[in-house]
């Protein structure tokens, strides 16, 4: 299984808009960062995790012509925002809890009902709970977390999860979350955030996992230059970059 982090910035993006601070001055490629996505890969699956507002850009950037599903965290716009980029993918399976595809359908009501209007997006909702399902083959787990006092899911993938967004979690997702061999999770910024982790945050819930190998994701501005700050984690705690990937 490959996975391949198409973007691993917060809402903003990095750099930000109108900013010239230290991070968003950087000549460093892995001081870009696009709004956060990731594509998990095993033979002729390809499921996407999230469909930010940077996703024509992200499918261009990698080259990718088709998607097998859509697993959607939650309904933030900077998770769901690329949807109707879906549209010359053709055929395009969405999975979320029963809130997020409500939301879909209140945003984009263009897409639904008898009377579409031509050329959109043709999505199709699939609504997923707590429980483990399957989706091409592979087994897909979503793992309840916190987003302030939003529940939002994570996803567990065979031995990768992808937790974004998440400020807490309980004892029944810290279990879930055993024998990993990747983690990726957000790490915000180095200080503290009502709805996200910050570094030290992270860096601690990573250590309770106990993952193989972490990387942090879902990075603003305000984190620093990734050299910099890469250079002084633990040796299997890493900043994660646009491009990365793993092969797990």
């Amino acid at each position: 299984m490959k996975v391949l982090l198409l973007g691993t910035g917060t809402s903003t993006g990095v750099p930000q808009i109108g900013c010239n601070c230290y991070t968003c001055t950087s000549t460093n490629i892995k001081d870009q960062r696009l709004r956060s996505s990731l594509l998990v890969s095993e033979k002729n699956t390809k499921i996407l995790i999230d469909c930010g507002p940077d996703l024509r850009q992200q499918l261009l950037n990698y080259r990718i012509h088709n998607l097998t599903g859509i697993l959607l965290t939650h309904e933030h716009y900077d998770h769901i925002g690329g949807l109707d980029d879906l549209r010359p993918l053709g055929p395009s399976h969405l999975y979320g809890e029963k809130r997020v595809l409500k939301v879909i359908e209140r945003n984009m009501p263009y897409c639904f009902g008898d009377k579409r209007y031509p050329g959109v997006p043709e999505l199709f909702l699939h609504e997923i709970n707590e429980e483990e399902f399957s989706l091409d083959g592979l087994q897909v787990q979503p793992v309840r977390v916190m987003h302030a006092n939003l529940p939002i899911f994570g996803f567990r993938i065979g031995k990768m999860a992808y937790l974004t967004d998440v400020k807490t979690l309980d004892e029944k997702a810290v279990e879930q979350l055993q024998q990993l061999d990747v983690l990726i999770i957000n790490a915000l910024r180095p200080f503290k955030h009502i709805s996200h982790l910050s570094l030290s945050e992270a860096i601690e819930l990573s250590e309770k996992i106990n993952a193989k190998e972490t990387y942090f994701t879902h990075i603003s501005h305000d984190m620093g230059r990734h050299n910099e700050i890469n250079s002084v984690l633990p040796p299997h705690i890493h900043l994660a970059y646009d491009g990365l990937e793993l092969e797990i």
